[in-house]
């Protein structure tokens, strides 16, 4: 008799790993047929899942996925749900696709309160807390930027019920800290544990009768099948929801850079720390540097807390990294500073993953019927909730649905392909070279130069 593998111990993997069970479906060992066969058991193909079945229960669908779901990017993020998308500002500047934009706008917003619908009707305990998100100002130049940013957001018509402007004495209901003159305030945001979400949601589809398969990566799709190492799934329709692990698949180099970011969470601090600092509705927070950074309250009162990572030649990936790794040295000074209350905080937790960058920096939902082939994603680091409407399009677009959702803008033709290496390296490299120049000029009170900061605006293009 043959004893069955004991799971891999994946717990660090990240924080989010080590406080939630992550399930291990068993691998694929032979040729299977379904309708619907989806590549990737992260938030974009778990969600495609889930409202196929949700919306054509007779369907057979099967998911095929190289580790386990949550693998990706989908278990190590922020546990921000948030209702922004990146690259919504490209439309929004063109007055051909302004109109579309704006409804792409409203429909992630609405994603928030869809994606809260389904965690409580399925019983999902993702530690859900809508408690919005707060863009801080924490250097001179920030409040110009975001006051400018209201005033874009009003003229495309939306209103204080959307971004709210938050002077110094208004914030300090929200957030406490030296470092924060004003904020805008949007509710359309809720934090939560992304494994226990993408656990969840794994569970929920096995029940809806969804084959997941792990520890089965995909080597190659064709038309109307997917190959993997132990068997192959013949299928009408075949999904890609891969992200920043695209390149692992024959004949889709190029797609996608994979851009990676790092987090750490802080032990859990005490009631007395908590009312120096604020966030008791656990309001997720970041600020408008480039260099990005973001953080949130977690259920256990810690803070989790993270910036942009590096990029790493040919779009190598990794999952694992040594606590003294200078992204992490610079996540802990970026926290301290703006909380200085936790100087002497443990950090028990640092871990990074990788996302997935389009070459235009605009995610993309689509269907290639004559392939057999849909696709969605591109989120660039912002994919919990744009990733559910990603979903809810892929799954109108395969059942040829006359939705509102398979009208919207970034319902395309596909992704463009990146530059060859050494370009992209050296293109990541000069972006994050020129972000860190920019954010020092204007946490030093000068103005950046406008030629670079609009160089810089040109490169990332969000």
């Amino acid at each position: 008799m043959t004893m069955a593998a004991s799971p891999p111990d994946t717990r660090e993997l990240s924080f989010w790993h080590e406080t939630a069970d992550a399930i291990h479906p068993p691998p694929l060992d032979q040729d299977i047929e379904v309708d619907v066969a989806i590549v990737g058991a992260g938030f974009t193909g778990l969600w495609t899942a889930y409202y196929l079945k949700n919306l054509e229960p007779t369907l057979s669908v099967a998911i095929v996925e190289a580790h386990f779901p949550g693998f990706g990017a989908s278990g190590r993020n922020g546990g921000w749900c948030l209702g922004e998308m990146a690259g919504t500002a490209t439309y929004f500047a063109d007055p051909a696709t302004r109109e579309p934009g704006i409804r792409l706008q409203r429909a992630i917003f609405e994603t928030v309160d869809e994606v809260g619908r389904v965690v409580a009707q399925e019983g999902i305990d993702c530690h859900w807390a809508k408690g919005g998100m707060l863009n801080l100002a924490t250097a001179p130049a920030h409040e110009a930027i975001l006051h400018a940013e209201v005033a874009h957001w009003a003229e495309l018509g939306f209103g204080e019920k959307d971004w709210l402007w938050l002077d110094r004495d208004a914030v300090t209901e929200h957030i406490r800290s030296p470092r924060v003159s004003a904020a805008l305030y949007s509710p359309h945001c809720a934090a939560i544990h992304p494994l226990r979400l993408a656990t969840g949601l794994a569970k929920v589809v096995q029940g809806l009768g969804v084959e997941i398969y792990g520890e089965t990566p995909a080597t190659r799709i064709e038309k109307g099948s997917v190959l993997t190492p132990r068997g192959r799934v013949q299928a009408d329709r075949v999904v890609l929801a891969t992200e920043a692990y695209t390149d692992s698949i024959a004949g889709r180099k190029r797609q996608m850079l994979a851009l990676h970011s790092m987090m750490i969470a802080t032990e859990p601090l005490s009631a007395q720390t908590w009312e120096e600092i604020g966030l008791g509705a656990r309001q997720t927070f970041g600020d408008p540097r480039r260099t990005v950074i973001y953080g949130q309250r977690t259920a256990d009162d810690r803070i989790a807390f993270g910036t942009r990572g590096g990029y790493f030649f040919g779009s190598r990936t990794r999952s694992r990294f040594a606590p003294d790794e200078r992204f992490f040295i610079q996540a802990r000074k970026n926290l301290w500073e703006l909380f200085p209350v936790l100087e002497d905080a443990e950090v028990t937790h640092s871990w990074g993953g990788a996302l997935g960058v389009p070459r235009n920096w605009r995610p993309s939902v689509g269907m290639d019927r004559r392939a057999g082939l849909a696709w969605a994603g591109g989120y660039v680091g912002e994919g919990v909730a744009a990733s559910n409407l990603g979903g809810r399009s892929v799954a109108d677009l395969i059942l040829e649905r006359n939705s509102p959702l398979v009208e919207l803008p970034w319902v395309s033709a596909g992704f463009e392909k990146w530059e060859p290496e050494p370009l992209r390296w050296l293109g990541a490299m000069a972006m994050d070279a020129l972000g860190e120049r920019l954010d020092r000029a204007e946490f030093a009170g000068h103005r950046p130069p406008r030629v670079l900061n609009s160089l810089y605006d040109w490169i990332v293009r969000k």
